[in-house]
C-alpha cells in the first residue's frame, strides 16, 4: 500500500487540528469518483470534504485542464455530501502547497485557474471552495507542527509523529549546546 503523504497531511490537520471524530482517505462514492479525504466533526455536525494536489515541480498541474478536472471533481463531491450528509454543515477544501502564478499574458496561470474553479463551484451550488494553497497551506502545516511540538504523547500520524520527532529533537539538541 503506497502512502499518499498529502492525504496523510490533510487527514492529520483535520483529526488534531480540526477535532475529526472520523477520517477517511480515498472515499469511493456512489457518483463516481472517490475522495482524498473526508472528515467528520460529529459534535459541530460538520463534514470536511476535502481534495489533495500534490504536485511539487509542476504546482498545480492536471492535463489537459485544471479547471474542468477539479470543477467536476468537486462537483461530485458536494452532490455526495449532500446527498449523505443534508443535515451537517458541509466544508469543501482545496489542499495544494503549490499554485503558480504565471506572468501577465502567460497562456496558463494556476491562480486564475482556482478563481475559475472558485466561482464555477459558487454558480452551481451556492459553495464556497476553501483554497489551501500557497501560504495557507505553510500555516496549516505550522499548525501541525505546533500541535505535535506540544504533545508528549505518541502521536499515530506519521506525520505528526514525523513532526513530534523534529521538534522534540530540536528542544534536546537546544539542551545539550547549552
Amino acid at each position: 500500500m503506497t502512502v499518499n503523504l498529502g492525504e496523510e497531511i490533510v487527514a492529520a490537520y483535520l483529526q488534531y487540528i480540526k477535532r475529526c471524530e472520523f477520517i477517511q482517505q480515498n472515499l469511493y462514492t456512489d457518483v463516481q469518483g472517490e475522495i482524498d479525504v473526508v472528515g467528520i466533526d460529529l459534535e459541530s455536525k460538520t463534514i470536511y470534504v476535502c481534495e489533495v494536489a500534490i504536485h511539487l515541480a509542476t504546482g498545480l498541474s492536471y492535463v489537459p485542464d485544471n479547471v474542468a478536472k477539479l470543477t467536476e471533481k468537486f462537483s461530485r463531491d458536494i452532490e455526495y455530501a449532500n446527498k449523505y450528509f443534508p443535515d451537517y454543515t458541509r466544508k469543501f477544501m482545496l489542499w495544494s502547497p503549490i499554485v503558480k502564478k504565471a506572468r501577465d499574458g502567460a497562456k496558463f496561470n494556476q491562480m486564475i485557474d482556482i478563481e475559475k474553479i472558485k466561482a464555477n463551484i459558487h454558480a452551481k451550488y451556492g459553495v464556497t471552495l476553501d483554497c489551501i494553497v500557497n501560504e495557507k497551506f505553510s500555516a496549516c502545516l505550522s499548525e501541525l507542527r505546533g500541535y505535535a511540538r506540544n504533545e508528549t504523547k505518541e502521536l499515530k500520524s506519521p506525520v505528526l509523529r514525523l513532526m513530534q520527532i523534529e521538534e522534540f529533537l530540536k528542544k534536546h539538541l537546544g539542551k545539550i549546546a547549552k
